[in-house]
């Protein structure tokens, strides 16, 4: 693929001011002379000088860049972000209300948004999504949900949730913001994993993003389904209800004032790409996709909610691609072995029940052809031999997000932040409280919080993790937990 001065026009005009002769006596250190690595695009680490513009205070080149962005995805203002969606939400979050103040969230949040709480002080309502049946995965929060809590909670200054999730269930981001907004609450979407819902990708019968469904505060990593550099994440604002001027602030505290420029033009040539080519990408896309549901119909023993028969199955992005393979004999982990290894396929994680693939516009012509054949394959191969007894399903866990293990909070997880704390064995955990993050990667959704008490649920899961030689992640990585000091 030749490139385009229109598509990436952020490129060419760092491009022009390096042709511009001017010398630098200034950071950085390579001088965009000497490569730190071979194919590194070094030569556009520029910094903030004149005609490159400042990603803090921009008024020139990279507003324009932000502006464009802003425009295709439908937003009234998009600020860019190097430091992942991480960076993002720490900044929304701490942008929608003062400290202190009580906020409701989504249990199945991911451990950034749980920092961003600790950080602002908030006093948080958690709302805890139903399970989908069978797989052990965190369902979408209705409307409904969203409208129950807000009466037990009337003092709630903001909302903030995940959609679409990890696995690709999105929740009814309409129907929530609706609900919120007739008390003035503002709506913050953790959208890392659907940058690609946009009006563009909606045409092609993809499901609405946030933004087309109202949310006030949209965070997205492009580059978990775009073409766009790992790291790469925005932040996207409309309506009245949280400050421009806050955001700004906060993005102010928690990003680097070094950004990469490299990061930047590929936020722009994203934004170019999909302006130039977006419509034929997206159809492209969802054909792709079309041909592998209609192959994977076929399917007896393996099921892929989503694209094939499920009972129940809840809304599911389609550009995800969640398989169990349990009716043919084989769990998510043994699955992703025999697909890296016979079909070289690296899938993007597996635990005991699924495997979860991930698709793009970006992918070959015939890339979803080759995982449905392959699923073809193994599907008849496990009836043929008799292999196709149903594996009983998995023990109740928090693998991939799982908020059933509820647990009563103490205090705030800034309030348990400024306590002492100790070492227990996990033996001997259950009824003290935790005072640290605990949770499994991918997907980083914590399942204890500093400040709630550890249950014999939490001890047993931990310890069967440690049995099955599961990396929980944690400061101590030891059979221990850091709990609050008696």
């Amino acid at each position: 693929m030749t490139r385009d001065d229109s598509i990436c026009i952020l490129q060419s005009q760092l491009e022009k001011y390096n042709a511009g002769g001017l010398y630098p006596f200034h950071m950085p250190g390579h001088k965009r002379r000497m490569a730190p690595a071979p194919g590194l695009p070094y030569t556009l680490d520029v910094t903030e000088v004149p005609g490159t513009d400042d990603l803090h205070d921009a008024r020139g080149i990279l507003r324009e860049a932000m502006q464009r962005t802003a425009a295709l995805w439908g937003a009234e203002r998009t600020w860019y972000v190097v430091n992942g969606s991480t960076c993002g939400l720490l900044a929304g979050i701490r942008a929608l209300a003062r400290r202190g103040s009580e906020v409701l969230c989504a249990r199945n949040c991911h451990k950034a948004v749980c920092h961003a709480l600790e950080l602002a002080g908030f006093r948080v309502h958690w709302i805890f999504p139903d399970a989908v049946p069978g797989l052990e995965i965190c369902g979408g929060i209705s409307a409904a949900q969203v409208e129950a809590a807000l009466k037990k909670h009337p003092l709630a200054r903001a909302l903030i949730l995940t959609s679409p999730t990890y696995e690709g269930i999105l929740s009814g981001i309409r129907g929530i913001c609706e609900v919120c907004h007739a008390r003035n609450i503002p709506v913050l979407v953790d959208e890392a994993h659907g940058a690609h819902l946009l009006p563009l990708s909606e045409e092609a019968g993809f499901p609405a993003g946030a933004i087309a469904c109202g949310a006030d505060v949209v965070v997205q990593s492009p580059h978990k389904t775009l073409p766009s550099l790992t790291q790469t994440a925005l932040l996207h604002l409309q309506g009245s209800r949280v400050d421009p001027r806050r955001i700004e602030k906060e993005l102010d505290v928690f990003e680097t004032s070094s950004p990469s420029y490299p990061l930047l033009a590929s936020l722009d040539g994203c934004t170019g790409i999909l302006r130039d080519r977006g419509e034929v990408l997206f159809a492209q896309w969802a054909l792709r996709i079309g041909r592998f549901d209609a192959a994977v119909r076929g399917l007896q023993r393996i099921r892929i909610p989503g694209h094939t028969a499920w009972d129940a199955a809840p809304v599911f992005d389609p550009g995800k691609i969640l398989i169990d393979a349990r009716g043919a004999g084989m769990t998510g982990k043994e699955l992703a072995l025999v697909l890296r290894e016979r079909y070289r396929m690296e899938t993007e994680m597996s635990n005991d029940a699924f495997v979860l693939a991930m698709t793009s516009p970006c992918d070959e012509e015939d890339a979803l052809d080759r995982l449905a054949a392959a699923l073809l394959q193994l599907d008849a191969e496990t009836g043929a031999d008799g292999a196709g007894k149903e594996l009983p399903p998995p023990a109740p866990s928090v693998l991939s997000g799982l908020a059933g293990i509820r647990s009563a909070a103490v205090c705030t997880m800034a309030e348990a932040a400024s306590q002492d704390t100790e070492e227990v064995p996990v033996s001997d955990a259950a009824g003290k409280v935790c005072a640290e993050y605990l949770y499994f990667y991918p997907p980083g959704i914590p399942f204890l919080v500093p400040g709630e008490v550890i249950t014999g649920e939490h001890c047993r899961l931990l310890l069967r993790a440690q049995a099955e030689g599961l990396s929980v992640y944690r400061r101590a990585q030891r059979a221990v937990i850091r709990c609050l000091r008696e």
